[in-house]
């Protein structure tokens, strides 16, 4: 029967799954079929259980599929990631071959310049003969005129813009028509016009009345191409080929007419965006190679002054090395001129370019091999005329080659690679001389991988396995950073102090998470010891390379270690006067030769080896319970207190070592003065024995293994209340 009906539910599975499967259907010929209610509910029942087991197994297959469920949404996170930088790279390499190409014309269009008016009257008569052909060489003037004679027509048909016109060097590059539409609910607002000229973004509005032939859109707005930002709007249901202009604290939002003009207004607007940049830029550096070509001749000239007074100054015949200096000057000037430099030799007149393709290719080496190779040709030679001109525009390029490499070194760039990843743009600007600036991003950017490293640590159940996987990351990264600046900075021996600096923030950023999961969760004193024990031992592995943390590191738990010991030296305390309360002076009974047997064990591995001589016959110990729980407990407690163990917490565990001892003294003081049974004051003295003559030695003599030193306030405590005679008649026990 069973068979029976697994085979039935076996049927039914396969006639649900099938590709062809009409629910409707399939209830209408099961009611055809069925001869009543009952067939019904019993057929309702199927389906239920089925759905049952269905919803199990896919439970199942979550709960079995489920780490590879978390692996795999992480790794879709690194990729995406990846991906996002690579077309930030691309985004700037595409940017970098349009400086490129700008740079160029604009190099071609100066050469023309100094070709003199013979150049400049041929490409006129080539004008005549092909307008069309050669308007993109027309000189800069006339391409300006052209452009803005184009420019006219098209803003006198805007209503209330005659003073754009009026601008200087402004050209159309752009327009068409474009509706705009409310950012919220993309409900269409007006028709209007847009305007994209070379250094500003006009937005006219459309006039439906037209007034006149001429006018035909009316003003409303303008703006700087620097002060608005434009993005791409995503294809959603009616939001379609629209893009938005950003300007703070507005933003106005466009619908193109189709794809295609939406993908040309955003090319063309970035592009533009770019061009102005770069013009701005181009002419900040011809400012700034005019203020250095300046200050150069002021600077000769200063000094050709300042040589002709000191040549008066002197009388003749005073100096006996006159003709000697003479001699000195006159000889050195024929060398200089018999062996001048020549600046006109072909890669040093490429110099500048090669340097803009190399750092575009991203080839930092070939770059830096260039500047040292010029470097080594102009040396000595600052006095010549063109190596000054020549420096500035090198020093350009030089600026650019740093901010990529800076770049290359920054903490938002990937981390996966490991401290190797940085050798490469590290070693390139020690060589360009920045050896400080480089130590610097090296560090920042190890910091940032430590941080990131650390955080995305999973957090486990257990304390110690995190701890374990915490140590590890960290440990390791600091000691192969450590390696890294080791070879990358050989040669510079001082940056080692800011590498020792960075080892201890980093440091501190450990301690804080090991703090959190550790001391704040409240853990146990054992795990805590434990804990620190594998901190301290992983901290030691950092000498292989002449590193020496444990200071810091011990500084830095001091203060939590000592709030550790402070709360369980409280616990036992109180635990302590708890079971003293309820004393009774009773012998203990474990009841089974294995409780025996374990209790035994665990008193030989704290120290106390002579414990069978406590022990009666079959399971009875000779010891109150309250003495032999708070043996256990303070014997636990001087162990981990051990391994935890640097001279800054001598005190604090000496001391909470005499606060515990001193509960259990004080306890069995007050019961032999205040116990009146002759026999239970013999079991006390037995107790009191066992305390001061085998407890509390071995304390004193572990304390003194683990520290090194004697522990004279646990020996005056013992002696200072000794049990010398009990008298069983008497309630004087000590003296």
């Amino acid at each position: 029967m069973a068979m029976a009906a697994a085979d039935g539910g076996s049927r039914l599975r396969r006639q649900l799954e099938a590709v062809r499967f009409e629910p409707a259907l399939y209830v209408k010929q099961l009611s055809q079929q069925s001869d009543g209610d009952r067939d019904l509910q019993e057929h309702r029942h199927k389906i239920q259980s089925l759905a049952d087991e269905t919803a199990q197994n896919l439970k199942k297959n979550v709960y079995k599929n489920y780490r590879q469920f978390i692996e795999t949404a992480r790794e879709i996170s690194y990729l995406e990631s990846e991906m996002y930088q690579l077309s930030h790279i691309l985004t700037e390499q595409k940017g970098i071959m349009d400086g490129l190409t700008q740079m160029l014309l604009a190099a071609d269009r100066e050469q023309q310049l100094q070709a003199g008016p013979s150049s400049a009257s041929a490409s006129a008569s080539a004008a005549d003969r092909a307008s069309t052909k050669t308007e993109a060489f027309l000189l800069p003037r006339e391409a300006e005129e052209h452009k803005q004679r184009t420019l006219t027509p098209l803003l006198e048909k805007v209503e209330g813009c005659q003073e754009l016109l009026q601008a200087p060097g402004r050209y159309l590059v752009y327009n068409g028509d474009l509706l705009e539409c409310d950012p919220e609910s993309a409900a269409q607002l007006q028709r209007v016009h847009a305007f994209l000229m070379n250094d500003c973004f006009l937005v006219a509005a459309w006039l439906p009345g037209r007034r006149g032939a001429a006018l035909r859109y009316r003003f409303d707005a303008v703006y700087q191409l620097e002060s608005f930002a434009v993005v791409n709007v995503k294809d959603a249901g009616p939001m379609r080929d629209m893009f938005k202009v950003l300007m703070f604290p507005d933003t106005r939002v466009f619908q193109a007419e189709n794809a295609k003009v939406k993908k040309e207004w955003l090319e063309i607007l970035e592009q533009t965006k770019k061009n102005k940049a770069l013009g701005e830029r181009r002419e900040l550096e011809k400012a700034e190679a005019l203020r250095l070509a300046a200050a150069e001749q002021e600077q000769q000239r200063l000094q050709q002054e300042e040589e002709q007074r000191r040549r008066r100054a002197l009388p003749s015949g005073t100096n006996p090395f006159e003709e000697e200096e003479e001699g000195g000057e006159a000889g050195d000037e024929p060398r200089a001129d018999l062996q001048p430099l020549d600046l006109g030799l072909d890669w040093i007149q490429e110099l500048p370019e090669d340097l803009d393709v190399c750092i575009a290719q991203r080839d930092f080496e070939g770059a830096v091999d260039l500047l040292d190779k010029l470097s080594a040709y102009l040396s000595g030679a600052d006095g010549q005329p063109g190596v000054r001109q020549l420096r500035s525009r090198v020093e350009q390029r030089i600026r650019r080659l740093t901010g990529v490499l800076v770049y290359e070194l920054s903490p938002g760039r990937s981390l996966r690679g490991g401290p190797r990843a940085t050798r490469r743009a590290v070693s390139q600007l020690i060589r360009l001389g920045q050896s400080t600036k480089a130590c610097d991003l090296f560090l920042k950017n190890r910091a940032a991988a430590v941080h990131t490293a650390i955080r995305q640590l999973r957090i486990e159940g257990a304390t110690l396995l995190y701890i374990h996987k915490l140590c590890n990351i960290f440990f390791t990264g600091l000691l192969d950073t450590a390696r890294e600046f080791e070879m990358d900075f050989a040669g510079d021996s001082g940056c080692y102090s800011a590498f020792v600096v960075w080892s201890r923030s980093s440091t501190r950023l450990f301690v804080d998470a090991f703090s959190k999961q550790v001391f704040d969760s409240k853990e146990s004193l054992s795990t805590t010891a434990e804990c620190v024990e594998v901190a301290k031992e992983h901290c030691n592995k950092l000498s292989e390379i002449g590193l020496d943390l444990t200071f810091t590191l011990q500084a830095l738990l001091v203060k939590d270690i000592k709030a550790a010991l402070h709360c369980y030296k409280d616990i036992i305390m109180e635990a302590t006067k708890h079971r003293n309360s309820e004393e009774m002076w009773r012998k203990m009974n474990l009841m089974t030769p294995e409780a025996l047997t374990k209790l035994k064990d665990e008193m030989k591995s704290s120290g106390i080896t002579n414990f069978d001589q406590y022990t009666g016959d079959d399971c009875w110990v000779n010891l109150s319970y309250t003495i032999v729980a708070f043996t256990k407990q303070l014997m636990a407690f001087l162990e981990e207190g051990l391994k935890l163990y640097f001279p800054e917490l001598h005190m604090v565990l000496l001391e909470s070592l005499q606060e515990i001892i001193l509960v259990a003294v004080q306890h069995v003081d007050y019961s032999l003065r205040c116990e009146q049974d002759p026999e239970k004051k013999v079991f006390i003295h037995d107790n009191v024995s066992f305390l001061y003559e085998t407890v509390l030695p071995v304390v004193e003599r572990r304390f003194e293994e683990g520290v090194g030193t004697p522990a004279k306030q646990l020996q005056d405590l013992r002696n200072g209340s000794r049990i010398i005679r009990v008298n069983p008649e008497s309630t004087n026990s000590f003296v």
